[in-house]
């Protein structure tokens, strides 16, 4: 079986990622996100169930070097530190047209062929492979290579900015079905809904 493509992402209510431009590259998130102790443990252990993970630039530069510093900072909570190793550790993924290399048990790859790329990696490959950002999964839905959404909902309506996916490059999308796989509350109101992209 091959492996499947996860969107893993913080999204308002009414479906942005980012209010303002530049938001997804701060690392301590914007105001609007409730990131605690406790669902920053719960990321951790999704982090850790993850194959590998795959990362457009903009996700790289906000994750490097902030996270590889974290695990030897000890003025740094041990949950966060313990999400710098496992960031650091993980075999990843940057898609990019810009760089070719990268530190940290990183793979580079790029050009115009990068999904056709990732559609192998997918198919030679086990597990759950986290994606993100929204260009790099957005290009995989339209490559009908998304599989899953794991999104962390926070409690908070921006009314404007960046959405969980951009436009379609040409012509118009049709309507993406999922099916409903888990659902969490947290004690600090925000939820997680994981979904089955339907193919």
């Amino acid at each position: 079986m091959p492996a499947r493509f996860v969107y893993w992402m913080n999204v308002s209510i009414d479906g942005f990622v980012e209010r303002d431009a530049g938001e997804l590259g701060d690392v301590e998130g914007p105001e609007w996100m409730r990131i605690d102790e406790p669902l920053h443990r719960e990321f951790n252990a999704r982090a850790a169930a993850m194959t590998l993970s795959v990362e457009g630039r903009v996700v790289r530069d906000m994750m490097d070097p902030f996270w590889p510093d974290a695990r030897t900072d000890d003025s740094m909570p041990a949950f966060m530190r313990e999400y710098g190793e496992i960031w650091t550790d993980q075999p990843k993924i940057l898609v990019s047209r810009t760089r070719t290399s990268a530190d940290h048990n990183t793979r580079v790859i790029g050009g115009d062929d990068a999904i056709a790329q990732l559609a192998v990696l997918r198919e030679e490959s086990e597990g759950d492979i986290g994606v993100g950002g929204p260009n790099l999964a957005t290009q995989l839905l339209d490559a009908g290579l998304l599989d899953e959404l794991l999104l962390y909902t926070h409690p908070a309506v921006l009314g404007a900015g960046r959405a969980l996916f951009d436009p379609p490059a040409s012509g118009g999308r049709p309507p993406v079905l999922l099916d409903l796989l888990e659902q969490q509350q947290y004690h600090n109101g925000v939820t997680l809904h994981r979904y089955q992209v339907l193919r």
